[in-house]
């Protein structure tokens, strides 16, 4: 069971806010998430930024637990970065205060956090990664860009199946400011939002 406080969250956000426009951004998501489930095959996707430390961290975090919350299965979530950084720790606060059970596993320059979404579901092991890490998929992925840098920086991603442009714009700027915790409510909220009408979308009754 996804937690409840969790479960509500996702309920809250309202899809009809996304413009038409927007939506055509997300369509190639929807129709790789969508072959994957009609071949019956694992659905890979890798959120990609910059410094793995906040976009693609909400992005990948945000994907499985409406996954999950639509029924979808064999659905496997990842982040990384052309720079391995560390995740912000406002960014894993955001996901707490949204319902998420978020567990510091390591301290350091790069700790590993355990991001909870539902009782017994496997947790989401978040740290700051490159895209080469051993600790993502290899191949048979979707390489989803969550930053402008990344995607322009990044032309070729090796091993994808699929390179999708999903950018965001980047919370950083608020950093150490008074609107720190609202500006990145709003680019949580903006990504899930955007996360759960995707997987709304998806046909996976046979």
């Amino acid at each position: 069971m996804i937690y409840s406080t969790l479960k509500d969250t996702i309920e809250d956000f309202d899809t009809t806010s996304i413009s038409e426009e927007r939506k055509k951004v997300l369509q190639p998501l929807i129709d790789f998430i969508q072959s994957k489930v009609d071949a019956k095959a694992t659905v890979n996707l890798n959120f990609i930024c910059t410094h793995n430390s906040r976009r693609s961290h909400l992005s990948q975090a945000w994907a499985q637990a409406t996954g999950f919350y639509f029924g979808i299965e064999n659905l496997f979530c990842y982040s990384a970065g052309t720079e391995a950084t560390a995740l912000f720790p406002v960014a894993a606060e955001t996901l707490s205060d949204a319902g998420f059970n978020v567990e510091p596993l390591s301290e350091g320059n790069n700790p590993v956090y355990s991001l909870k979404y539902a009782e017994n579901a496997h947790p989401i092991i978040g740290f700051s990664k490159t895209i080469t890490s051993e600790f993502n998929p290899q191949n048979e992925f979707a390489a989803i860009m969550t930053c402008s840098s990344a995607d322009q920086g990044c032309p070729f991603i090796a091993g994808a199946e699929k390179r999708i442009p999903i950018t965001y714009e980047d919370p950083k700027v608020s950093d150490g400011t008074p609107q720190q915790t609202e500006i990145y409510n709003e680019r949580s909220v903006q990504i899930a939002t955007e996360m759960k009408f995707i997987f709304s979308q998806i046909n996976h009754i046979s």
